[in-house]
């Protein structure tokens, strides 16, 4: 169930560079809110097109959102400040299914797809899971969020350019402690998750993507966000990452 939500900013957060978050007073939303679906945010009269941003929190009546800015929705987005209203229509999607996580997850983000799994890592722990959290960013100074993750378990940071954490990319991270879990949730670019499901699929791990996707309404009425699924004797069926996501089973995706 998605509902439209007039929220006040209680909170605007720069992480330095393009990053930026919001603190929200959404309390319908945020108290039907599931890890890992989203919301669809009006940016200002001139943008017609809604921005599709993951949820990274909820709770106590706040959402939060972490994003990038990408364009002039985005930008109007970022300039907003305390006191300000916004149009939320949410939360949107199918979120990912933690009873079928086991009792030691991974989640794992990449760049922007690591705010998302700040709340699935927060409900894993609270439904009595041991979670561990590999999160790949491009450098030092586009990490974020990492106290967050540290407060709620094990915590691997992993840079492109080493210049922080490990060295490399998550996948190998992944590679370097795959016996310890018993399952893969993961949010990114399409290479990553790719990556990440053939590493699941060859230790026999279930693992669940969500897949990052260009969208226009939101809702599943347009085709901006379909994607490719494996349907029945081999052939190609198509989804819609809004509604019929945006968290897959990385065995339906067609990589």
């Amino acid at each position: 169930m998605k509902i439209k939500e007039i929220c006040k900013v209680k909170e605007h957060i720069a992480y330095g560079g393009a990053l930026f978050g919001l603190v929200l007073e959404a309390e319908k939303i945020s108290a039907m809110a599931q890890p890992g679906q989203f919301v669809h945010i009006a940016c200002g009269e001139g943008n017609l097109l809604r921005r599709p941003i993951s949820i990274c929190d909820a709770g106590d009546g706040l959402l939060k959102i972490v994003f990038a800015v990408k364009g002039d929705g985005t930008k109007w987005l970022s300039e907003r400040k305390a006191g300000d209203e916004l149009d939320i229509l949410g939360p949107i999607g199918h979120g990912f299914d933690l009873s079928k996580a086991g009792d030691r997850p991974v989640l794992i983000g990449g760049g922007i797809g690591v705010p998302p799994m700040l709340m699935t890592m927060k409900q894993a722990k609270a439904n009595g899971a041991q979670p561990t959290a590999i999160l790949g960013f491009r450098n030092q100074s586009a990490v974020i969020l990492e106290e967050d993750f540290q407060a709620l378990g094990t915590t691997y940071i992993a840079t492109d350019d080493g210049s922080y954490g490990i060295h490399g990319f998550v996948s190998s991270v992944l590679e370097q402690h795959v016996g310890e879990f018993t399952s893969v949730l993961c949010c990114g670019p399409k290479g990553m998750l790719r990556a990440l499901a053939n590493i699941a699929e060859a230790h026999g791990l279930p693992c669940q993507v969500s897949m990052e996707e260009r969208m226009g309404c939101g809702i599943g009425a347009c085709l901006v966000c379909v994607c490719g699924l494996k349907g029945e004797n081999g052939e190609t069926k198509y989804g819609h990452v809004c509604k019929d996501g945006p968290v897959f089973d990385s065995k339906e995706v067609e990589w």
